[in-house]
């Protein structure tokens, strides 16, 4: 099966089939990264603009070595140490990076729709590395490789996110993803950080509390609140809310006796995770981090229509 997308926008736009061709991809390219030398030539004389507009270390650290390890040429433009501080807009911004002819840019905007909006005026690729509370494909593609990679499939998983959904874009492209795959989706959190309709994304539940969430739960994905993004407090102290919706070893007991404890990172200690359930043998928060390079390899790849390597 061909990918026949220019852009990687969001896991919406995607089919399952095309969820399972990028899976697929990055498990192949996933041998690269325990080589002794890790690089193949499949994107060589290739050019990777990563254009981060917010604040980020594993997601544009991760798309940086994925580029560099199919041998293309990359480039790092963050927002504070460029023209953006002067005044120029994402559109003039993009014909200026557009006129160095790159092949590939990778955003990350605090707008949502901010790639729509640059894909429709670059004639080069364009993928999305998160934008405001919209979509975070990669995330996405790395928490069900991950998942994958345990279970052996998707389909007839319990997946329980609990958090702050309204401003998680984590957990939209973890929705479209899961429940296009066939697991089976139950979101917990504050009252005030459950957006009305959210079941209209995709077939999931949404539970009065998080011990329902949990409980048999194949997988608990835990969030981030989201502070920069909420414009207001959305609850009364970091502690009501840790005491309600953190994730703790009492209540992880509640799922399955082998349940994945998962974090799109970064981890706030002690308010959505205590440390020995982040520490402990059931997080798999690091082999999302060592899954990501390998799902960046498989976008690239993708959107690049190169050719995968035979060594």
């Amino acid at each position: 099966m061909a990918f026949k997308h220019k852009d990687i926008i969001g896991l919406q736009d995607l089919t399952r089939e095309e969820i399972e061709l990028l899976l697929s991809t990055a498990e192949n390219l996933k041998e690269i990264n325990s080589r002794d030398i890790k690089k193949v030539p499949t994107l060589r004389g290739k050019t990777v603009v990563n254009l981060f507009y917010e604040a980020s270390t594993r997601t544009r650290t991760s798309f940086e070595i994925a580029a560099k390890r199919l041998s293309a040429d990359t480039i790092n433009i963050t927002a504070s140490t460029s023209s953006v501080t002067k005044g120029e807009t994402l559109s003039d911004t993009a014909r200026n990076v557009l006129a160095m002819k790159p092949d590939i840019i990778v955003m990350r905007h605090s707008i949502s729709g901010a790639h729509h909006y640059l894909a429709k005026r670059v004639s080069c690729s364009v993928i999305n590395a998160g934008d405001g509370a919209h979509e975070h494909p990669s995330q996405g593609l790395l928490d069900m490789l991950t998942m994958r990679q345990k279970y052996g499939k998707l389909e007839g998983l319990k997946v329980a996110i609990v958090g702050d959904i309204t401003h998680s874009r984590v957990a939209r492209s973890d929705i479209f993803g899961l429940t296009k795959m066939g697991a089976n989706v139950f979101l917990a959190g504050p009252p005030t950080m459950m957006p009305p309709g959210i079941e209209r994304l995709g077939n999931v539940t949404v539970c009065k509390d998080m011990r329902e969430a949990v409980d048999g739960a194949d997988v608990v994905m835990m969030l981030r609140i989201q502070l920069e993004r909420q414009g207001k407090t959305l609850l009364p102290t970091m502690k009501e809310y840790s005491r309600y919706f953190g994730l703790n070893r009492n209540l992880l007991q509640l799922a399955k006796k082998d349940a994945m404890v998962m974090h799109p990172g970064p981890i706030n200690r002690g308010v959505e995770l205590n440390s020995d359930v982040a520490d402990s043998d059931q997080s798999h928060v690091l082999k999302q981090v060592e899954n990501g390079v390998a799902v960046r390899m498989s976008m690239l790849y993708h959107v690049s229509g190169g050719e995968l390597p035979t060594e």
